[in-house]
């Protein structure tokens, strides 16, 4: 017998499941996981169509399926191989042995030491390269320990930091940053270290939010680090004081924000721009055969509109904005570069740092159950997936930037002096305060010297840049 489709996909709230059913009920017994695997990636995932194993007349029979699979000495083996091109277009597509790691990590729960940090190539080398620390969470151990913005550093556990060894040696529980000076474009090693070590963290994605005032101008600034649904009402507490200080143009901090939640950024960007909830925020192109089910039964369900609402149906705080400022740098992405595109067809979006990452794509949450929801989860495993399942494109058409988005005024960090955030001389923020002084559009500022960008410490966090409903 064929393996069939999907024939239901129920909708909930902010999350999709589906109900695959099947005459005899293939793949419900017998190696379960790998079997609740081939069904989730079948069913939802958006390069599916690239994948020739996941072809619905692939397997004839779930004996087929599984002889199949039975080369796959493992869980994770046998769902990496179903993943399309993940050096170059998906990189983002994770299955989890524990759905509890899973869901702690969709709610900002991370193995941290509390440095966000950037590594990048040093001049003059092919392989060595060094870190700048970009921000502390507060109360973390980094914080505790003294580390603070700016701080460079070179090695680890007096281990030279190189492109072949950055990943295991920051991916340990316990480690001591050799600090270093920047010159230039190369370190020296100070002979000092600063020793570090991980707990599970609860980031606050609100790292700084204060009004500025310049002339009759008064300006909201936010330093926003992540997209998560349940600190939504406090995203909504700091556009009420935006509102009750009289704010009349803002500057949203993106650089460093790596994604999260459609919904939040649905949310965020109708806090900015107050858009009635008539105006299309985004859709969404999911495999055709879920898409064409959406077409066929809920064509409402591929379009995101504008909100007045928090989830929890409290009144969004609104700015009206018809100008936003948004600081991005490479690090800025899906969920941060959803809500400049978003905003984009409406209001005058000005974008200032470099390009964006260039992801668009997001994921959903699949359980072993029958529709793949948490309830009545299969009580034998904890295995969970997060594959991409959808890509957004604007109410313009606009979705695919693999570049990234463009600035508009291009300046880049300078590393030998970072600033600190919030401040008003602080280069990207200060290059966003001249252009409202100004009324206009600034040219490109005097360029820092370009670093080549290796990795970050959101590579070093599940789904750190990942973007989800």
């Amino acid at each position: 017998m064929n393996i069939k489709k999907l024939l239901i996909i129920l909708v909930l709230a902010v999350s999709v499941t589906a109900c695959f059913d099947d005459n005899d009920d293939v793949f419900a017994s017998g190696n379960t996981v790998k079997n609740f695997i081939y069904r989730g990636m079948n069913a939802f995932y958006l390069y599916k169509a690239d994948v020739p194993v996941l072809d619905n007349d692939r397997f004839a029979t779930v004996a087929d399926l599984e002889e199949y699979h039975a080369q796959f000495p493992t869980p994770e083996s046998f769902f990496n191989s179903l993943i399309f091109e993940p050096e170059n277009v998906d990189k983002f597509s994770v299955i989890f042995e524990d759905y509890v790691v899973l869901q702690n990590v969709l709610s900002g729960q991370n193995l941290s030491n509390g440095m966000e940090f950037g590594l990048v190539a040093e001049d003059g080398s092919a392989s060595d390269i060094f870190g700048y620390v970009r921000y502390v969470q507060p109360n973390s151990d980094a914080d505790l320990q003294g580390v603070t913005r700016g701080m460079v550093f070179n090695g680890i556990n007096g281990i030279r930091l190189t492109r072949n060894n950055f990943q295991t040696l920051l991916s340990q529980d316990s480690y001591s940053i050799d600090l270093a000076t920047l010159s230039g474009r190369t370190t020296t090693s100070t002979g000092n270290s600063i020793a570090l070590n991980k707990q599970v963290l609860q980031e606050n994605p609100i790292l700084l939010s204060k009004v500025i005032d310049q002339g009759s101008q008064k300006i909201g600034y936010l330093m926003y680090t992540s997209f998560l649904s349940q600190f939504d009402e406090d995203l909504n507490n700091v556009f009420a004081n935006f509102q009750a200080q009289g704010v009349t143009h803002l500057v949203l901090d993106l650089r460093y924000n790596g994604g999260g939640s459609v919904n939040s950024a649905i949310t965020l960007a109708s806090m900015i721009s107050g858009n009635p909830t008539s105006d299309v925020f985004s859709t969404e192109e999911w495999n055709p055969d879920v898409q064409q089910f959406f077409l066929d039964n809920n064509p409402e369900r591929l379009t995101n509109f504008f909100r007045r609402t928090t989830i929890n149906n409290n009144a969004l705080n609104t700015l009206n904005l018809d100008k936003v400022h948004i600081i991005t740098t490479g690090s800025s992405a899906s969920a941060s570069e959803l809500v400049i595109n978003g905003l984009d067809p409406y209001i005058d979006v000005v974008q200032v740092g470099d390009d964006t990452a260039g992801k668009f794509q997001a994921s959903i949450t699949l359980y072993d159950s029958p529709d793949f929801s948490f309830n009545n989860v299969n009580p034998s495993h904890r295995y969970a997936m997060q594959p991409l399942v959808l890509k957004s494109v604007n109410s313009a058409g606009v979705t695919d930037y693999f570049d990234g988005l463009a600035p508009d005024i291009r300046l880049l960090e300078n590393f030998e002096n970072l600033g600190e955030l919030g401040d008003e001389n602080e280069p990207l923020l200060k290059a966003c305060l001249d252009d409202i002084a100004l009324n206009g559009r600034l040219q490109n500022r005097t360029s820092q010297p370009e670093f080549q960008l290796i990795s970050d410490s959101k590579d070093f966090k599940l789904l750190g840049n990942d973007m989800w409903k």
